[in-house]
């Protein structure tokens, strides 16, 4: 976690920082083997190289971003945990529980997705 100290300390709001500490903690310890980093300001996990989620921060929500791929494949289910979704990224907002279990289908799925993946980003 030491990889996002600087980041989380510029979340000027307690409840958003422990929000998102608390997320990246869990992806932390259930993902051991991703590969935590901050690129473009924001706190992601790779696998061999490879993209697998990111998240960011607003006002009214925490932004999870599993790439177009993972929307599209759990659309429906994102949609039943009460959040919002654009193509790249899903909104879950202060006020709403995270759906863990939904974060840990989605990263699995990309780590599965993407495991011949040459590039950082799908093609």
């Amino acid at each position: 976690m030491e990889v996002f100290a600087e980041f989380l300390a510029k979340i000027d709001n307690p409840v958003h920082r422990e929000r998102t500490e608390e997320v990246l903690a869990w992806v932390t310890k259930t993902f051991p083997t991703l590969m935590p980093k901050i690129a473009w300001n924001q706190p992601m996990f790779t696998d061999h190289g490879t993209f697998i989620i990111g998240f960011s921060v607003s006002k009214n929500h925490l932004a999870v971003g599993p790439e177009r791929a993972g929307i599209v494949h759990f659309s429906d289910e994102i949609v039943q945990a009460g959040y919002e979704h654009t193509q790249q990224l899903v909104r879950i907002r202060w006020d709403h529980p995270v759906d863990f279990s939904l974060l840990e289908k989605m990263i699995e799925f990309n780590i599965l997705d993407k495991a011949d993946c040459s590039t950082f980003w799908r093609k």
